[in-house]
């Protein structure tokens, strides 16, 4: 960015406007990719993101409100990888890369770099990242089970220039479309891209136009020093010492043994410290985790417990992490990583949550369900005369809060995204949902329970296909807090043939062939429970039996609440009720 030395006092009407400014410039990217996009993940279920970033460092300037948070902090690491590759860009120049070494998640997620130029000097980065329904390899949307190097996932793309002063180097476009399914669907997604790009351009020189260079870059720095002392101030709130937290993914699709994160969280003064040492070792399938999603799941996590704190460099400044090189958690070429973004970060969350959960208690929720189960099913949809790729992720039930029950069918916490709705892809593909609901009795009991996750039923309505699913949380349920049970877990089911079929590693398979009338059956967990449930009103335990949420038999078990028939329809018998809660002497034994 540009300096002036003659620059007037921070006015803090202008700085609130100026934020407020760069957030609506990316959220006009963000619609705009969300409006042009051709696949429905980008353009229903907003599997996308967009920013603004510095010109020599890289680092984050803003985000917007909706973009998938996990992006952001990924996207910087992509920024940094474009600027080493071309420290020399100029202006009409654009870079794309999807490399999970330098900057990337898995391959589906591909971004685009720009250099933003005013009056002939580099003033910002603008980028975004979408995915893209196929990217290439073994497996029809890219979620390969049994692939175990990146090879086998798709097209690799390191940082190569795909528009040089504005002129696009369709020679490059070639290459990579010749290696995707459905070439003309990833043209679309990528013309949005890059239409995001330049409504972001057109709002930031608006703004510069109206404000002076000088005066924006002199207010994003006040913005980025105030986030770093907002975040400092929160970290000072948490008690000095360090907290030890492990969970485990199921198995990596290929091995059946769980894989580790651990996470010793170290808290002196200002500063945090995350150090992941005694992870496991890289896995051979597809469950190894980029440094750049590692890094972006820590920040994501703090974000939900210290959710003032705005997004942008000043953030990481009091934040070290320590994330070796010999850990799945660190992946190295040519190590799999179709599971990175999602459920490795996901697990990722779970293990900041667990030692924050010990620190600040009263901050922190239960676990979440941990898995969207990327889910595919691919093949020829006879009517419309050409090849289909339908992915979709899951919803689940967050953890129980200490002020609250967890958030029922809610998207992933890295992510701000929504699912693809069932009429859209019933439109769009070839398939039926026999059902779509809420799971019953999926949620941890506790005095705040978790949310529920959900369940569907997808059915191929004609030809022939292959499904692939990629998830977790079908052996390890995600976990309660302070006596807060733990959630039901994870299931998959294909009847094909009229023959059910689980797979072995529950949550994780590839190549299932589906004739018409199949089915594809995907529950998701729910959260765990927080605080003892033995002390929930048994009016909420009432109101959710009522509303179809958990059995009779459960509301006994779990909480132990009797419900009987009255006069005017279900009711809590409190003598019962206080019988069983009185003679309760701890959780195991209720349980």
């Amino acid at each position: 960015m540009l300096d002036n030395p003659a620059l007037p006092a921070i006015d803090p009407a202008t700085l609130a406007v100026m934020q407020n400014a760069l957030r609506q410039i990316v959220d006009e990217m963000d619609i705009a990719l969300e409006k042009a996009a051709f696949n429905p993940v980008m353009s229903e279920a907003r599997d996308r993101a967009n920013g603004i970033y510095h010109p020599v460092t890289g680092e984050v300037v803003a985000q917007g409100d909706t973009g998938l948070p996990i992006f952001v902090g990924v996207m910087q690491y992509a920024v940094q990888s474009a600027l080493a590759a071309f420290p020399d860009m100029e202006e009409g120049d654009v870079v794309i890369l999807n490399d999970p070494y330098c900057g990337g998640t898995h391959l589906m997620d591909v971004k685009l770099v720009r250099p933003f130029y005013y009056k002939g000097k580099r003033f910002a980065f603008l980028a975004n990242c979408g995915h893209w329904t196929d990217i290439g390899g073994n497996v029809p949307g890219g979620f390969g089970v049994k692939a175990t190097e990146v090879i086998q996932e798709g097209v690799r793309i390191p940082p190569i220039m795909l528009y040089r002063k504005g002129v696009l180097q369709e020679g490059i476009l070639d290459i990579l479309f010749a290696n995707m399914r459905v070439p003309e669907e990833r043209q679309g997604d990528l013309k949005a891209q890059v239409a995001a790009l330049n409504v972001g351009e057109e709002r930031l020189t608006a703004l510069l136009d109206k404000y002076g260079d000088g005066t924006v870059t002199r207010y994003i720095d006040e913005l980025n020093a105030r986030a770093e002392q907002q975040m400092r101030a929160y970290i000072t709130q948490i008690p000095d010492g360090s907290y030890h937290f492990e969970t485990s993914l199921d198995s990596d699709g290929i091995v059946l043994e769980p894989i580790n994160v651990v996470l010793q969280m170290t808290v002196k003064g200002d500063r945090l410290q995350f150090d992941f040492t005694g992870s496991s070792k890289p896995v051979k399938g597809p469950l190894n985790g980029s440094i750049s999603a590692t890094f972006a799941a820590v920040f994501v996590a703090l974000k939900h417990v210290f959710p003032e704190v705005p997004i942008n460099a000043g953030i990481f400044r009091p934040v070290d992490m320590i994330v070796p090189e010999d850990t799945f958690l660190n992946a190295k070429y040519p190590r799999a990583v179709s599971g990175s973004s999602a459920e490795v970060s996901l697990r990722v969350v779970d293990a900041v949550f667990g030692c924050l959960a010990q620190a600040v208690p009263d901050r922190v929720p239960a676990a979440c369900f941990g898995s969207v189960a990327n889910f595919t099913i691919s093949g020829y949809d006879q009517k419309r005369d050409k090849p289909f790729i339908m992915f979709r992720f899951s919803g689940g039930g967050y953890g129980g809060h200490p002020i609250c029950d967890g958030l029922t069918n809610g998207n992933a916490p890295i992510s701000a995204a929504r699912t693809s709705p069932v009429e859209i892809i019933e439109q769009l593909y070839p398939l039926t949902f026999d059902h779509y609901r809420i799971r019953e009795g999926s949620a941890g009991a506790g005095y705040h329970r978790g949310g529920f996750g959900m369940e569907f039923q997808i059915r191929l309505r004609e030809g022939e296909a292959v499904s692939s699913v990629l998830g977790d949380r079908g052996r390890f349920p995600p976990y309660g807090l302070h006596g807060g049970h733990d959630a039901e877990k994870a299931d998959v089911e294909y009847v094909t043939s009229g023959i059910s079929y689980r797979p072995e590693h529950v949550t994780k398979d590839e190549g299932i062939l589906m004739a018409a009338g199949d089915t594809a059956r995907v529950a998701t967990p729910g959260g765990g429970g927080w605080g003892d449930p033995m002390t929930r009103d048994p009016r909420k335990v009432l109101r959710d039996v009522m509303m179809g949420y958990f059995s009779r038999e459960a509301a006994k078990r779990d909480y132990g609440v009797v419900l009987r028939d009255g006069a005017s329809g279900l009711e809590v018998d409190e003598d019962a009720t206080r019988r069983i809660r009185n003679g309760h002497t701890s959780l195991k034994e209720a349980s």
